[in-house]
């Protein structure tokens, strides 16, 4: 089916089953999106002519409202024929071609009891070209794919980091954490997603992270130090103990050594033990508190569909112009969705 891209003009056409979002990647346009399920609705756009099919998602990704305005999920819809969408093109580094490679666990790393670092080594001569935030799917062999943030900057790629949580139940989870052995081989997709810092702006940052989505976080400041920049970075993460801030030393250093960066930890149940005396609450929030005025910002956050959804009530009353809000939802573990 042909699909047209406005305002760009861009063309493409999608083969039997593929959604559009699926069909405008392999094509190399750049549509923003995130979870690739139907959970996170980064992917919406308008179809402005013709008409599509969802597949299941999550009905908080869209609500019945915005479907009846013309809006669509581009990662869940299918075309039923000839469509016009409109939605808005990124600009990302040329170059940047998403392959499906193998590599090997060189490093495990426990960070914290329920967090597992990863280092994976590429075969000699590969090389990933990405942006700082972007993700990669681990291929499993039943077909599944489970989706982890590059934590490390494009800079330093002798190895791929990624930090795993473990998810009670959770097929892939499990296996690194209770079978994988260093020099394991995984097969994997990538650089997805469109989560990385806009470099055609010049507005202090405020960098949001929750758990694990601490993981693209970590590689979009280690970019901006590499490269020089002196944009303000107002670093916050949210977890719930303090041993869930799994590399807080890190964080601190960073900001102890650039003037550009600061740093605010933010604990929503520290234990009694932690002797916590830093901020509590959530991570949303604190922004909030902190910044009266967020009209001037750009925000990034990585966390759960939850903590984005409450945070961009949260923002949206500070000021904060919808289109200066990047983010990039994830679940641990993948429900079924909910037909809508």
């Amino acid at each position: 089916m042909k699909v047209r891209i406005e305002p760009s003009g861009h063309e493409f056409d999608t083969a039997p089953g593929e959604t559009l979002l699926e069909a405008a990647v392999r094509e190399g346009f750049h549509l923003p999106y995130s979870c690739r399920n139907g959970a996170c609705g980064t992917c919406k756009g308008r179809i402005v002519s013709g008409t599509v099919t969802h597949q299941p998602y999550e009905a908080k990704a869209l609500s019945e409202a915005e479907k009846a305005a013309g809006l669509a999920l581009l990662c869940r819809a299918l075309p039923d024929g000839p469509v016009v969408i409109e939605a808005r093109e990124i600009g990302v580094a040329k170059g940047i071609i998403i392959k499906t490679l193998p590599c090997r666990v060189t490093r495990m790393e426990k960070l914290a009891p329920d967090v597992m670092r990863l280092f994976l080594k590429l075969p000699q001569n590969e090389r990933l070209q990405y942006m700082a935030g972007q993700y990669i799917d681990i291929l499993l062999k039943d077909g599944r794919r489970r989706g982890f943030s590059i934590a490390n900057s494009p800079g330093a790629d002798e190895f791929l980091e990624l930090h795993i949580r473990h998810v009670p139940g959770g097929l892939f989870s499990g296996h690194v954490f209770n079978t994988m052995q260093e020099r394991a081989l995984l097969r994997f997709e990538g650089p997805l997603g469109t989560f990385f810092l806009r470099d055609d702006s010049d507005k202090p940052v405020i960098l949001m992270a929750a758990g694990t989505g601490f993981a693209p976080i970590k590689a979009i400041v280690e970019q901006s130090m590499t490269a020089g920049t002196k944009r303000p970075l107002y670093l916050y993460w949210g977890a719930r103990t303090r041993a869930d801030l799994y590399l807080h030393d890190l964080a601190l250093g960073w900001a102890a050594a650039h003037a550009h960066i600061r740093y605010t930890p933010v604990l929503s149940r520290p234990d009694p033990g932690d002797r916590w005396e830093g901020r509590t609450g959530y991570v949303q929030e604190a922004i909030g508190a902190d910044w009266p005025d967020l009209s001037g910002f750009e925000v990034y956050g990585s966390g759960p569909p939850r903590m984005i959804e409450a945070a961009k009530s949260v923002l949206a009353s500070k000021g904060l112009p919808e289109d200066a809000f990047f983010y990039d939802a994830f679940e641990y573990a993948k429900d079924p969705v909910t037909s809508s």
